[in-house]
């Protein structure tokens, strides 16, 4: 093995003898010295590389905890709003397919298929599956009703509604009205529809959902729901308490005070122009009489059986009807000949109504004189006389209301004008009723009857001369005129 040569082992570098030692000053050098101008700060003599790089570590950390939440909210954020826009669009359980809750009541689950027939669709589309069509006409009707939102009725429901259809109310041409409640305590009149196959039946139905559907007034039967299924065709409206108006008028046995006939008639006026005048859609009603004005437990009308209603449009239009419509001594002249109908058939009817309030009788009378028997040609006799104070004691009007009744009578007198444009619209008749405006004397409303009457005479006068032509043509049978049809209307009010 080598070895260093002897002049290296006993090399010292600190060896003052040694040309190459090191001198005494830095021999002795000591860098942390105080003395030493180049001494290490204190703050630096006590660093940790090891302690920084684990506080840093921590920090790097945190932000990643903060990162990861922070994009997790934000995915959730789109989530929810990818779901709410589903919703709006329609891809969710439509309402129309539950019951609602401002109707049913509380409803502590979602119903199931069997209670609800109608299945998932398009928002505000009633449809329904083909094993309950009577038809496809039927079908189609029911999926135009857009916008409407009557519930619809299974008739296990309607059974459990109304305990088996134990209490009937009443009894029409067309149905049975039965008293029932839902679930949620509200009370409600079912009427179902008897030979469901029979066409004046569905015409009927259709009729009455696809107005009343279309409605919300407080002066409006609201229809709830219906139900049509082969096995029943029902519809389901708010339950009137107090029944129809012509119990109080005309049996006696309920008496009301005149100022509340007289709220009773403003009501039903506001009900029916808003028929008119308000909807999107006007609806003529056909049929404004006593017994289709309902009174609720505070006595409130409600204009109700719209069976005969039909829609029309706003703009000034006619309809020719092929068929009477309306009841016998309410309908307009108009009704009963092929000529132009318009929504003023029913100021017609309403002005009949009137003079019905006033005087709490039937607005014809078979059994009373000829002068007295029709109460609305009766009452333009006494106004023309000046005798009109004398009729309204004579109906038992008490003093302080015999100004409002007369204004009422006055109104009456202007709705049943003969031609259809003399009659007022019914938001005016309302203003009218109200005192809001200023009543101006109505025009004689019967002058062509007293024409017609006149024109009978002179033709059976005339007739009376040539017996002997009319003999020989036992056969022929004259055309009605209108104004012969006019004097039928009178006959048989």
């Amino acid at each position: 093995m080598a070895t260093a040569p002897d002049e290296f082992s006993s090399f010292d570098p600190f060896n003052s003898s040694d040309p190459f030692s090191i001198p005494d000053e830095f021999s002795s050098f000591n860098p942390f010295s105080s003395s030493n101008p180049f001494r290490i700060p204190d703050e630096f003599s006590s660093f940790d590389p090891f302690r920084s790089f684990n506080s840093m570590a921590k920090w790097a950390i945190i932000a990643s905890v903060v990162s990861a939440v922070v994009m997790t909210a934000a995915v959730v954020a789109i989530v929810l709003a990818i779901i709410d826009c589903l919703k709006k669009a329609g891809s969710t359980n439509p309402t129309y397919t539950r019951l609602a809750t401002n109707i049913m009541g509380n409803v502590s689950k979602t119903p199931s298929s069997q209670d609800i027939i109608a299945p998932a669709r398009t928002i505000n589309y009633p449809v329904i599956g083909d094993f309950q069509l009577h038809g496809a006409t039927m079908e189609r009707f029911l999926s135009k009703m857009a916008r409407e939102k009557p519930i619809r009725f299974s008739p296990h429901q309607l059974q459990g509604f109304t305990q088996d259809f134990s209490t009937e109310l009443g009894s029409g041409g067309y149905g049975v009205v039965f008293k029932g409640e839902f679930p949620g305590g509200e009370q409600v009149a079912v009427k179902v529809l008897k030979n469901n196959s029979d066409t004046v039946v569905q015409a009927q139905f259709m009729a009455e959902v696809s107005t009343m559907g279309r409605t919300y007034h407080v002066n409006l039967v609201r229809l709830y729901g219906f139900c049509f299924d082969p096995k029943m065709t029902a519809l389901v409206y708010e339950f009137m308490e107090n029944g129809s108006l012509d119990t109080f008028l005309f049996r006696g046995n309920q008496a009301i005070e005149w100022q509340k006939l007289q709220e009773i008639a403003i009501g039903t006026a506001k009900g029916i122009a808003y028929l008119h005048e308000e909807c999107q859609q006007g609806i003529i009603h056909y049929d404004i009489k006593p017994e289709n004005v309902l009174l609720d437990a505070n006595l409130t009308p409600k204009v109700a059986d719209f069976g005969l209603a039909k829609l029309y449009n706003m703009e000034p239009s006619h309809e020719f009807l092929t068929h009477f419509k309306g009841t016998a001594g309410y309908a307009a002249p108009e009704l009963w000949k092929r000529c132009a109908v318009t929504h003023k058939s029913d100021v017609y009817s309403f002005g009949i109504l009137l003079f019905e309030i006033v005087s709490r009788r039937r607005n014809r009378d078979a059994t009373l004189s000829e002068t007295r028997k029709w109460v609305p040609k009766w009452t333009w006799e006494c106004f023309r006389d000046n005798e009109l104070a004398e009729l309204i004691s004579l109906f038992g009007i008490e003093e302080n209301s015999r100004e409002n009744a007369k204004r009422t009578l006055m109104v009456a007198l202007w709705c049943v004008q003969y031609r259809p444009e003399a009659r007022p619209q019914m938001s005016t008749v309302v203003k009218m009723l109200e005192g809001g405006v200023e009543i101006n004397p109505p025009h004689n409303p019967f002058e062509h009857l007293e024409t017609a009457l006149f024109s009978v005479s002179s033709k059976l006068s005339d007739s009376s001369t040539s017996t002997t032509e009319a003999s020989t043509s036992s056969s022929f049978t004259p055309m009605q005129e209108p104004l012969d049809i006019e004097l039928h209307t009178v006959t048989i009010g």
